[in-house]
C-alpha cells in the first residue's frame, strides 16, 4: 500500500516518524520486566536489513524466527511486529500471534499467512489493516530506513480475547501479566 506513494511524498514526510518510546515493549506497564528472550532471525541480524524476500517488494514470506530464554513458569507467549518508524500516529502493527506455545521455539519462513502465501494461524490478531496477516514491510519511498521491532512477550496466564485482538486489546491483556520480554530489530528502505 505505502509503496505506491511517489518517493517525493516519502521525503516530504521524512520527518514525521515514530519512535521506540512509542514501541508496545517500551510501555512504562513494561519497564521492570526482564529483556531475557533472546529473539532472532537466521535471515538477518539485530539492527541489520530484512532481506527483500520477507517484505512488499519480495515473496512477502514472514521471516524465520527463533527465540530461547522463555521462563519455565511461562503460560502464554505472545509475537508483535511494529514498524517505529511509519508516519502514523502509532506504530504500524505488522502481525500479532496470541498463540504461541509458552516455551523456546521458532517460526519457520512463510509460516504467517501473507499476500500470495497461505501460512499458518498461530493465533493471529489484527495487523494495521484489519487483516488476519503478516504485513509485509512496506515503506514509502524515499522515507528513510525503517525499524520494524520484532517483539515477545512472555506471560504469567494464557490470554484470553472476546475477540479478535488488535493492538489495543493486545496491550491491555499484557498489563499486570508479562513475566518476561524479548526484542529484534530489523531494518528496510525504499529509495
Amino acid at each position: 500500500m505505502l509503496q505506491n506513494l511517489p518517493a517525493g511524498v516519502g521525503r516530504a514526510l521524512n520527518t514525521v516518524r515514530g519512535d521506540a518510546n512509542s514501541l508496545v515493549s517500551a510501555d512504562p506497564a513494561f519497564a521492570a520486566v526482564p529483556e531475557i528472550i533472546q529473539l532472532t532471525s537466521p535471515a538477518f541480524a539485530q539492527g541489520g536489513p530484512i532481506p527483500t524476500a520477507h517484505t512488499e517488494d519480495g515473496a512477502k514470506l514472514s521471516p524465520p524466527l527463533c527465540w530461547i530464554g522463555v521462563p519455565p513458569e511461562a503460560e502464554g507467549l505472545v509475537l508483535l511486529i511494529e514498524d517505529q518508524d511509519s508516519p502514523t500516529p502509532r506504530p504500524l502493527v505488522h502481525a500479532i500471534l496470541a498463540g504461541l506455545a509458552p516455551h523456546d521455539g521458532e517460526l519457520a519462513e512463510g509460516a504467517l499467512p501473507s499476500p500470495d502465501h497461505e501460512g499458518e494461524d498461530h493465533g493471529l490478531g489484527r495487523n494495521s489493516f484489519m487483516q488476519r496477516a503478516y504485513l509485509p514491510p512496506d515503506p514509502p519511498r524515499g522515507h528513510g530506513p525503517h525499524r520494524y521491532a520484532f517483539q515477545i512477550f512472555a506471560l504469567d496466564r494464557t490470554p484470553e480475547f472476546s475477540h479478535v485482538p488488535g493492538r489495543t486489546a493486545l496491550v491491555d491483556a499484557l498489563r499486570g501479566h508479562v513475566i518476561a520480554r524479548g526484542l529484534l530489530i530489523g531494518t528496510y528502505e525504499r529509495t
